[in-house]
């Protein structure tokens, strides 16, 4: 795997990501029956991804939001949560190549500790079984886009 292929792969992942993310504006907007700005400004007072998520979440679950939005709503937010995952993983690492540029690797930024130690970085080979893994991912997360764009114009949310 080149150099090139692994930044182009996750950063092409990390915009997916965040052209999505931002989508969460609008389900904010309807479900807490606000305007767009509004919702913008509650989007971005909260600084991770995991709040925001919870947020929408918290606001489907309200008694006023119909079950069949409250469903759909979790539906989404629970398929991005799973996305999730894999783009922290590659957005908090760093990256290692050998000499020619070509075998790749992932050095985790977490620290691990049990009763008695401490680890942290984590090693793990960016092979083509794991670059298809970030494909699935980039495709799972366009899917997700498109079906809050959905659900934001079906239900008429701001937008």
């Amino acid at each position: 795997m080149l150099f090139k292929d692994v930044l182009q792969l996750v950063g092409h992942l990390n915009y997916t990501w965040t052209n999505t993310e931002s989508l969460l504006i609008y389900l904010i907007a309807g479900l807490a029956k606000t305007d767009k700005e509004t919702a913008i400004i509650i989007f971005l007072t909260l600084n991770t991804t995991k709040a925001r998520i919870e947020l929408v979440e918290r606001l489907a679950k309200m008694s006023k939001t119909k079950s069949e939005d409250r469903k759909a709503v979790l539906e989404l937010t629970s398929r991005l949560s799973r996305q999730a995952r894999l783009r922290n993983k590659y957005t908090h690492c760093i990256y290692s190549f050998d000499q020619t540029g070509t075998r790749a690797s992932t050095q985790l930024m977490r620290v691990v500790e049990s009763k008695d130690a401490v680890r942290y970085g984590k090693v793990e080979a960016l092979d083509d079984p794991e670059m298809m893994r970030i494909s699935a991912s980039i495709a799972a997360i366009q899917g997700i886009n498109k079906d809050i764009w959905t659900l934001v114009e079906a239900k008429n949310f701001p937008h």
